[in-house]
């Protein structure tokens, strides 16, 4: 069962592009890459050469003779007879590029030789993604892959794109969902929330009608997320790596969210550690949310780099991390207890990063006053608070209200009820947060 995805127009798109550039396809690990790529390769060419550097190691050694085409393809077809070159038909696809980074070195090469298309795969981190990026820079299209964000997860459930179109025909026009309605969508994100968006866990769910086994499968993928920085860097980088990874449930779990370096380990600066963020980040394991020096316009370096919270790139794989007290409170009575607003938090900034909208918070020193997000608009930036529960949003009418914050003049609520419009602050359910770009885009216009 193929399970759709939102890189299955990117990838038609691309190759009808008459002036298309080799592709490489970033993601973490098992978020789809490869059966994605396969699945549009099946339908779209005559002939597919397929190399995985990890699992085909004899192929480590194609450009010993040359970077340009003719004689990488002279050095496939000499290990792998079977494979056919077919001019204007064929797609090679490398897959698992950081273990071969130097093969970014021919994408010049094939482009300008024109006959065969080529798309890369891989999970960047490390020492490869520097290396990829300055051997392939201006002769590359780049597209990063996430995990299923909600949308796919409607897709994967049986819903279509009128369903959702649907759904954000009642942001547009501030019209209530049925309670009905809104309390099974609601229960519908949180099983996307437990389960997250890596594609094999959504479909053994999907395909035995259930979630058992599920919990187990996100444990591995985090235990391979380990594995990869592990053999990705080396002496005290991977440590440190390590470390910030391990604590990013940790710190969540406070009640401010935000990450402490002091925190990781005895001694711990963040001058030591800022590298490590920044490849978490690279290789779509963790979003960086920064903190903004102030509430205002424009966005571009008013933050501080020390100040930032960290959340898992997949909701689900923070859950699956998560002792087993707090597994059976959410799965039984759909309550995390202390990690409630975490994980909620987490959902939201999951649903940002994937429509592409930098995170950014706001704390101010020495008051309770604090975002947890910020959209904006060409002349409004738009606080977003995210409410586990159903209080009142205190914080952001102090914002709107206020004549310190000239920028803002409206916001977001994100919480568990329905939608309404008061004080000029729109509420939405959680599960529409994916449609907070679309909605950001029609008020601007």
């Amino acid at each position: 069962m193929y399970l759709k995805r939102h890189i299955d127009a990117f990838l038609r798109n691309w190759k009808n592009d008459p002036g298309h550039l080799p592709l490489i396809v970033k993601g973490a690990r098992q978020v789809g890459k490869t059966e994605s790529i396969r699945h549009f390769a099946e339908s779209a060419y005559e002939s597919v050469v397929e190399i995985n550097f990890v699992r085909d190691r004899k192929f480590l050694n194609i450009t010993e003779s040359g970077y340009d085409a003719a004689s990488v393809v002279r050095a496939i077809s000499r290990i792998e007879p079977s494979f056919s070159f077919v001019p204007g038909k064929t797609l090679l696809f490398f897959d698992e590029i950081q273990a071969n980074p130097d093969i970014a070195t021919t994408l010049k090469f094939f482009k300008l030789d024109g006959r065969f298309d080529v798309i890369c795969s891989g999970s960047l981190l490390g020492v490869s993604h520097k290396r990829i990026e300055s051997n392939s820079v201006g002769y590359k299209t780049d597209f990063e892959m996430f995990s299923m964000d909600f949308e796919e997860f409607l897709w994967a459930c049986g819903y279509g794109d009128d369903f959702v179109e649907h759904l954000f025909s009642h942001m547009a026009s501030l019209e209530p969902f049925p309670p009905s309605f809104n309390e099974m969508m609601y229960g519908c994100f949180l099983d996307h929330v437990i389960l997250g968006g890596i594609p094999s866990v959504v479909k053994a769910c999907l395909e035995a009608g259930n979630f058992s086994g599920t919990l187990a499968m996100q444990r591995r993928i985090v235990e391979h997320y380990k594995e990869d920085i592990a053999r990705c860097t080396a002496g005290p980088e991977q440590a440190r790596i390590l470390n910030v990874f391990r604590h990013i449930p940790v710190q969540l779990g406070k009640g401010n969210r935000k990450f402490q370096v002091t925190k990781v380990a005895r001694g711990a600066r963040y001058r030591d550690y800022r590298g490590c963020i920044d490849a978490l980040e690279r290789a779509g394991v963790a979003s960086v949310c920064r903190c903004l020096a102030a509430p205002s316009l424009p966005l571009a370096g008013n933050f501080d780099e020390r100040k930032f919270k960290l959340y898992f790139r997949d909701t689900g794989l923070l859950v699956a991390t998560l002792g087993d007290e707090v597994q059976q409170e959410l799965r039984a009575n759909k309550n995390l207890g202390t990690y409630d607003g975490a994980v909620l938090e987490n959902a939201v900034s999951e649903a940002l990063a994937k429509q592409g909208m930098p995170l950014f918070y706001y704390k101010r020193e020495n008051s309770t006053l604090g975002m947890d997000f910020f959209g904006r608009t060409v002349s409004d930036l738009v606080p977003i608070e995210v409410n586990a529960g159903n209080p009142r949003a205190k914080a952001l009418g102090t914002m709107i209200e206020g004549n310190a914050y000239e920028d803002i003049r409206w916001g977001i609520r994100l919480w568990r009820g329905n939608i309404g419009f008061e004080n000029s602050i729109y509420s939405f359910p959680c599960y529409c947060s994916f449609l907070l770009k679309r909605f950001l885009e029609l008020k601007r216009n």
